[in-house]
């Protein structure tokens, strides 16, 4: 493999790589790029993700889109019927199972296969690369919005192939989103360049005229993520895309529960997202946000699992953000049914719409907290490029293993999992140890003072118990997990 560094594949050995990877599993052979580029330019524009996002931009539409996926094709295709018709999705999922996500295509052909002799679903999604190039097409044919693939893979090539080929015109994930949440010793270096890959496919594409728009996975484990660890992970993921000549990108950020700290977040998001594309000379990339909706425990209870999504919504709306992905009131109860996907779609786009002219105001609260996150993401990054000397790639590598870069919660073992977030008395995502993170003095003190300050009102010692009792509290109707 080519040694890691940030800078755009040459196409001979982009095609050398390619080989290998259509060679690795029989529907790599129905893999044909031209024949892929005349399928995309057939396409009418309400099917082309770029093209939707684009007119979102201009008229500051709110989109919504659900996950879903299912083993069998034919089901899958109804459940998307369903979402777009009775659900009234904007952007349409194919959610990919667990086998295909760690390149296991034989177990997902035996799953196919068992879901069959069932006559329901065995798997947790579609298994893309077993139904190959043709099968996938029909997705994009029955439908008349955009289809993404959203999945978790740290080694989506294969996948990549074969969904672009099949007309999806959205692709989420990266090579540190999808690796550090999903997967317990997959190294940097190998996820990072698995996605140069992708996001080279995606380049190529570009070069017809074919734009593939690429998400960033902003939750990452969905727990008590800060708001600068996820900005600073999309805006690098983003960088490594526009690199490989991907022109549309949408980087994601996971509803933390404080409106203002959200709001600030989403802002700010948009702000940085755009000011590091144009620093490094991507000015004609397309930038748009998404807001997940909740990612940490649910109630069981319907009603109340309904309440946490419409907080959710009254959150995208009053901030402002592109695209919404929502949720469903089964979160806690396992892989919900198609009327579940459907109320949590009509719960968001009747909140959204109750609120679409209001404005949240900007009071000192905000401001505060905007310039927190803005400053927290220009000390993280501003670390990770001295790190690399010149190469982004090397620096998030390296800046992984110094713990400059760092996720809360998260399995790989290739992050240092210093930090510990905790909420303050307002809500909002704080510090309790910021690990090796090159914070300023001036930023460690604020969130000591904000955890403090919680700790007081408790009457009790900020600590590990107060992070626990944080991440259940919504389930157990709360949002600060404060002692009873």
């Amino acid at each position: 493999m080519l040694k890691l560094e940030n800078r755009r594949w040459e196409m001979s050995y982009f095609e050398q790589e390619r080989e290998a990877v259509l060679n690795s599993w029989p529907t790599g052979a129905e893999v044909d790029l031209a024949d892929a580029f005349e399928f995309h330019r057939s396409l009418p524009e309400s099917k082309i993700a770029y093209c939707k996002l684009k007119a979102g931009l201009n008229d500051g539409t709110i989109y919504l889109q659900p996950r879903a996926g299912v083993a069998l094709l034919s089901e899958h295709i109804n459940l998307l019927s369903r979402l777009e018709t009775e659900g009234e999705a904007d952007f349409l999922p194919t959610t990919i199972d667990s086998y295909t996500r760690q390149n296991r295509y034989t177990e997902a052909a035996r799953g196919i296969e068992e879901s069959k002799a069932a006559g329901r679903s065995l798997l947790n999604g579609l298994p893309a690369v077993n139904y190959g190039v043709d099968n996938c097409r029909k997705i994009i044919n029955t439908l008349n919005n955009p289809v993404q693939v959203r999945h978790g893979t740290p080694d989506a090539r294969l996948l990549a192939e074969i969904t672009l080929a099949a007309g999806f015109t959205d692709f989420e994930g990266g090579g540190i989103s999808y690796n550090i949440p999903y997967a317990k010793d997959v190294p940097l270096e190998r996820s990072l360049a698995h996605w140069q890959y992708v996001d080279r496919l995606c380049g190529a594409y570009a070069e017809q005229g074919l734009i593939i728009n690429r998400e960033m996975f902003g939750p990452l484990t969905g727990t008590l993520v800060p708001p600068c660890i996820s900005h600073a992970i999309g805006i690098i993921e983003a960088l490594l895309a526009a690199e490989q000549g991907v022109k549309s990108i949408a980087i994601g950020y996971g509803q933390g529960g404080n409106l203002y700290q959200d709001t600030a977040a989403l802002r700010t998001l948009a702000r940085l997202g755009r000011e590091y594309l144009d620093r490094f000379g991507f000015q004609d990339v397309q930038l748009t946000t998404v807001f997940h909706q909740w990612m940490g425990g649910f109630p069981q209870n319907e009603s109340r699992a309904l309440g946490v999504i419409a907080w959710g919504a009254a959150t995208a709306a009053l901030a402002g953000v592109n695209k919404v992905i929502v949720k469903t009131p089964h979160e806690a109860l396992g892989v919900p049914t198609a009327e579940a996907n459907i109320a949590g779609l009509l719960c968001t786009r009747q909140v959204i719409r109750m609120l679409n002219e209001q404005k949240i105001a900007v009071t000192s609260y905000l401001k505060e907290e905007e310039d927190v996150i803005i400053r927290e993401v220009n000390e993280i990054l501003s670390r990770v490029f001295e790190l690399g000397e010149g190469d982004l790639a090397v620096g998030v590598v390296r800046s992984f293993e110094a713990g400059v870069l760092d996720v809360p919660f998260a399995p790989s073992r290739h992050t240092q999992g210093k930090i510990m977030p905790v909420r303050d008395k307002d809500g909002a995502i704080r510090f309790l140890n910021t690990g090796n993170l090159p914070f300023s003095k001036e930023v460690k003190e604020f969130h000591r003072l904000k955890i403090e300050e919680r700790g007081r009102l408790e009457r009790r010692q900020a600590g590990f118990h107060m992070v626990i009792d944080d991440i259940y509290a919504i389930s157990k109707g709360r949002l600060v997990g404060k002692p009873r």
